[in-house]
């Protein structure tokens, strides 16, 4: 991989993600870590990456406008190139259209030259009739407009419209666009919010508070956070603030013995450590093997001891929990991750509405199984990363019909504080356009007998 040039490293990035589904945020890091491609083309090639993926459907619709061989006919690096320029070209103010065209040509010549006429022309065409380029009608086709307006898959524009309407499904496909927050938990073991937030000012970090997280601090202005003294000292770790509230929603209380069944990379793990000071047993279980290094390296650097990690599949009953009854159960069950496609959109390719009626039939299986685990009294808090109803009301109806010992838990009285994060069932779900923090749901369930 070339990593002087950060379009050629983006082209290269794009590729691999088309041709091994290999993850945005784990390839960004890799190529940045060699510390080869400096100053203002680190930004850039992030924000090449990124962008192509959230506007990868529109990007499709504009080539579709001006080539006449159809965009799923095209060679892959000829599609990947056209994505590359018509990107900067109608979504980079800072980048000259005479540069990003110039320059993905160039691109072209190397990696694709017997098309790099035919990637010139489409550029230069779809840019001189940018004002023409013919739209799908809102009022007939609401579903096919929001999908190529704010590129998402029409199957789940169609999904959002059944579930709010319109008018509001437009403001989260608009929200669902754009970059996500970057939002950090305080490590309240070791340093207070307001002390961290402090020290993060004094690091020459622009941050706040966040509005419903009491652990939280956004970041809007850090560059690597990695490098910065106080993430070495573990004072905080990254977490979404939708995310921080789940282990909130558990209650550990000191002293108690806490599963967290899919746990990687151990964001929640390492909060139910601090909310219960350290103390008491927590269970970190994945099936994969090698994430449990990442909660392993988490906790060494926030101090955390409580928190123990096993190799577990969810689904079935384990040597690892054997005989092992449990306080408080966190399921963060594998799912579409819908809730998080600004922050990770390639998965909004790879997915299709058929793929979430499979995902619940785990959902519920993971439920069932672990369940057994629970003390009478307990809480289990089941909780998702996906939009989708499928996912997560019809797994928890689905779940509670056939397990009668078990009910599910108001959170409204339970927070007062956080009534207008839970719905009139009581359980709760975040959007990006209302509450500022990634899609996300959680319902509690409690063991009667």
């Amino acid at each position: 991989m070339s990593s002087k040039n950060p379009r050629r490293a983006a082209f290269d990035i794009l590729l691999r993600i088309e041709k091994e589904k290999s993850f945005a945020d784990i390839l960004i890091d890799h190529e940045l870590s060699k510390d080869i491609i400096k100053g203002a083309d680190r930004g850039l090639l992030t924000e090449l990456v990124y962008g192509v993926l959230r506007r990868q459907g529109t990007l499709d619709y504009i080539i579709g406008q001006f080539s006449k061989q159809r965009t799923d006919k095209l060679e892959l690096y000829v599609l990947l190139l056209l994505r590359l320029g018509l990107y900067q070209c109608f979504f980079l103010d800072r980048v000259p259209v005479s540069a990003a065209v110039n320059e993905t040509v160039k691109l072209a010549k190397e990696l694709a030259p017997r098309a790099s006429g035919f990637i010139n022309a489409i550029l230069r065409n779809a840019d001189r009739n940018r004002d023409n380029i013919s739209y799908p009608d809102r009022a007939e086709n609401p579903a096919g407009y929001l999908a190529v307006r704010y590129s998402h898959p029409a199957w789940l524009t169609r999904q959002w419209i059944e579930q709010m309407g319109v008018e509001e499904a437009e403001a989260l496909a608009a929200a669902m666009s754009e970059p996500p927050p970057l939002t950090v938990r305080v490590n309240t073991l070791r340093v207070s919010r307001e002390a961290l937030l402090e020290r993060l000012a004094a690091e020459g970090v622009s941050c706040s508070a966040t509005r419903w997280s009491p652990d939280g601090i956004r970041l809007n202005q850090s560059g690597q956070i990695t490098r910065l003294a106080s993430f070495r000292d573990g004072l905080f770790t990254v977490q979404d603030e939708s995310s921080q509230l789940a282990p909130l929603f558990l209650s550990p209380e000191k002293g108690d013995r806490v599963l967290d069944a899919c746990a990687a990379p151990g964001g929640k793990s390492t909060q139910i450590a601090q909310l219960m000071g350290d103390s008491g047993e927590i269970y970190a279980c994945d099936v994969n093997h090698k994430k449990l290094r990442l909660i392993k390296d988490t906790c060494d650097r926030l101090g955390i001891a409580s928190v123990r990690t096993f190799t577990m599949d969810a689904t079935s009953p384990s040597p690892a929990i054997k005989e092992v009854t449990f306080q408080r159960i966190l399921v963060d069950a594998p799912c579409s991750g819908l809730g998080v496609i600004r922050r990770n959109p390639e998965g909004k390719w790879s997915k299709s509405g058929d793929d979430l009626l499979q995902l619940a039939r785990t959902q519920i299986t993971i439920l069932e199984n672990l369940g057994k685990y629970l003390e009478k009294g307990g809480a289990l808090l089941y909780a998702t990363c996906s939009t989708s109803l499928q996912e997560n009301e019809f797994v928890v109806d689905s779940f509670l019909r056939d397990h009668p010992e078990f009910v599910a838990e108001d959170l409204r009285g339970l927070f007062p504080e956080l009534t207008p994060l839970f719905t009139e069932r009581g359980f709760f779900r975040s959007w990006p356009h209302r509450d500022g923090m990634d899609g996300f749901f959680a319902a509690r369930l409690k063991k009667i007998k």
